[in-house]
């Protein structure tokens, strides 16, 4: 079988490749270094609390479908 090019593949198709093929450590570290050069992820620092994530809206926005929404 042969391997896509994760150079070309968006970060979608990195992740759903990964997660079809969760032992392909190739593939992981491809889907890490997609992320990290996108980098539209949200730092904070971490909760002592579920009401924590109350201090955080822009995270919890994501996961309700929110303006900031952005998919892995």
């Amino acid at each position: 079988m042969n391997k896509p090019n994760f150079q070309t593949m968006s970060q979608k198709e990195l992740h759903d490749y990964f997660i079809a093929h969760r032992d392909d450590e190739e593939a992981f570290h491809a889907y890490v270094d997609k992320l990290h050069q996108e980098g539209n992820w949200i730092e904070m620092p971490a909760l002592e609390s579920l009401q924590d994530l109350e201090k955080y809206p822009e995270f919890t926005d994501r996961f309700r479908g929110g303006s900031q929404s952005v998919a892995p």
